[in-house]
């Protein structure tokens, strides 16, 4: 069970009691801007029992990111494996966050994806991590590059799983960070 704790979050799996947040991330149009669609209250349930009832691969959980101050959970956020080939390398691991709007431009998400890259480098010992997001998802890449991750241009791709009637949402920019810059990276913010 993987549990993270930074400055002002923790980092905790998903328990019932997330569900309720679930559905409403997964249905709001503000947060599902660059998505194609939304789910309704009984697909999100669906999914999410899936996700409640999965045994996760060590360090690929949904985390919850909860406020320390007041314990209120406000998105989600994760390491995953996933199934992208020929775009991404089989083995490839990506990051990413999904946060309620009313708790946007306050540095959660840089802050629970600086903690997820250490989590991932420093105790799964991962040589690479990956994300990316569709070519017009400007705050995305603006949390992507504050966590150190940078723009792989040749590697961009039309998503395989959106679907044609959403072409404006196909077109995705990767962005990589391997470990050794990652570490080159920290070794540079201790310096400073």
């Amino acid at each position: 069970m993987t549990i993270i704790e930074t400055q002002r979050l923790i980092l905790r799996p998903c328990e019932e009691s997330d569900r309720d947040l679930f559905c409403e991330l997964s249905s709001d149009p503000v947060v599902l801007e660059f998505f194609p669609f939304s789910r309704s209250r009984e697909d999100a349930d669906a999914v999410f029992d899936i996700i409640i009832r999965l045994m996760p691969e060590n360090g690929f959980d949904l985390l919850v990111l909860v406020l320390k101050q007041s314990g209120e959970p406000i998105g989600f956020s994760g390491l995953s494996k996933p199934k992208l080939a020929p775009f991404l390398p089989q083995n490839a691991v990506e990051i990413g966050w999904r946060l309620s709007a009313r708790h946007w431009r306050q540095g959660y998400a840089s802050e629970a994806g600086a903690a997820l890259l250490r989590h991932g480098f420093e105790r799964l010992e991962l040589d690479e991590i990956v994300s990316l997001a569709v070519y017009n998802n400007h705050r995305a890449f603006a949390v992507m590059q504050r966590i150190g991750m940078r723009p792989d241009p040749a590697g961009d791709f039309d998503h395989p799983d959106i679907p044609a009637t959403h072409p404006q949402l196909r077109r995705h920019l990767l962005y990589r960070l391997s470990a050794a810059e990652w570490r080159r990276q920290q070794m540079q913010a201790a310096k400073s």
